[in-house]
């Protein structure tokens, strides 16, 4: 049985946000937001059955920062001066990360307040958020509908299935932020965790952290994550693009295979806790972050304290950067189509 919505606290609108739980009723739980479809805390257990949340983020809504658990909307990732061409209109875009426009603008749909629906089906709790983005907004064109349904499965799994339409030719490439650490959120350190990527390129970025159209092959770089390694094995590696970003904040590429098909994208797995992470999805490639710019001394739930290389991200999205750079993967959204996107993220006790 799902349990009661909670206050999450007062948000900018005068409102006060609200917490849902769902459970598996397998020790798979999780706590999502209306406002920003924040994905608050996720609870995982180990082999033991001992949870832990494994996620980052704050006690109330409105300390919410760095984008800890939040839904990214209308464009994942940066877009170099905020402007676009879109079916021969010149679009412009605010410039929110100083030199570019970054995860929808200064107020994106993570800092919005969403219509939830909560409901049950043979496939386990779920949550439908919705919200209608106006023409204008951001500066991007268009009315975009959009939903986003978090479900808890009982193969251990979160997964998210987006939908969006629009009337008007705009950007769609929506993602989820949250900041994973497998020992628990409050654990410290994530360069211990193991990851293996599916993927044999990424893009590099340029001087801004901006993806460029270059792409490069991982194979024999600090990149390749083809087997097993520890995330911190070459992070502080004598490379210039992990300078550059202080450690990793890359676009990774899955090899190209037939639309909407959902692929195993990377695996994580804490060596103390046991617990491993496998992210699957529909999309073309991912942004790999290791939480390079958390301060020090941040103050997260529960009393726990945060710092850099706390988290590691990996958010399911198109092409960055778009459109004006070559290898455009469908994140122009026209009237009469349908985008749609799913990600899970499936656990397994080791």
């Amino acid at each position: 049985m799902m349990s009661s919505p909670r206050d999450f606290g007062a948000i900018p609108e005068g409102n006060h946000a609200v917490v849902y739980t769902l459970n598996n009723g397998l020790g798979l739980e999780a706590d999502l937001c209306d406002f920003g479809a924040l994905l608050t805390a996720l609870r995982v257990p180990d082999a033991q059955g001992r949870q832990a949340d494994v996620v980052l983020g704050y006690d109330r809504a409105a300390e919410y920062k760095h984008s800890f658990g939040a839904t990214i909307g209308r464009f994942a990732g940066p877009i170099a001066k905020g402007a676009c061409t879109l079916e021969g209109a010149s679009v412009q875009l605010g410039l929110n990360g100083g030199s570019y426009h970054i995860h929808g603008g200064s107020k994106g749909f993570n800092k919005r307040l969403w219509k939830a629906e909560p409901f049950e089906d043979g496939d386990g709790q779920a949550l439908r958020l919705s919200r209608i983005s106006p023409d204008g907004e951001e500066g991007y064109p268009g009315t975009l509908k959009v939903s986003l349904t978090y479900r808890v499965t009982r193969r251990q799994e979160l997964r998210l299935d987006y939908e969006a339409v629009t009337d008007r030719a705009t950007l769609c490439n929506l993602t989820n932020h949250s900041y994973f650490n497998l020992g628990g959120h409050d654990s410290g350190s994530i360069v211990d965790h193991r990851l293996k990527l599916e993927c044999d390129s990424y893009n590099v970025n340029d001087a801004d952290i901006i993806a460029t159209n270059e792409v490069a092959p991982v194979s024999g770089t600090p990149f390749d994550f083809s087997a097993f390694k520890a995330v911190g094995d070459d992070i502080d590696s004598d490379c210039e693009q992990l300078r550059l970003c202080q450690g990793y904040d890359h676009n990774y590429l899955l090899p190209r295979t037939a639309a909407n098909e959902l692929r195993k994208a990377a695996t994580v797995l804490d060596p103390k806790s046991g617990r491993k992470m496998e992210m699957w999805t529909t999309e073309p490639g991912f942004q790999f972050y290791t939480g390079n710019s958390i301060p020090e001394g941040d103050r997260g739930k529960q009393g726990a304290v945060y710092g850099k290389r706390h988290g590691l991200c990996l958010e399911a999205q198109r092409a960055p950067n778009w459109p004006d750079r070559p290898g455009v993967n469908g994140a122009l959204l026209k009237p009469g189509d349908v985008y749609r996107q799913t990600t899970l993220y499936r656990f397994i006790a080791s």
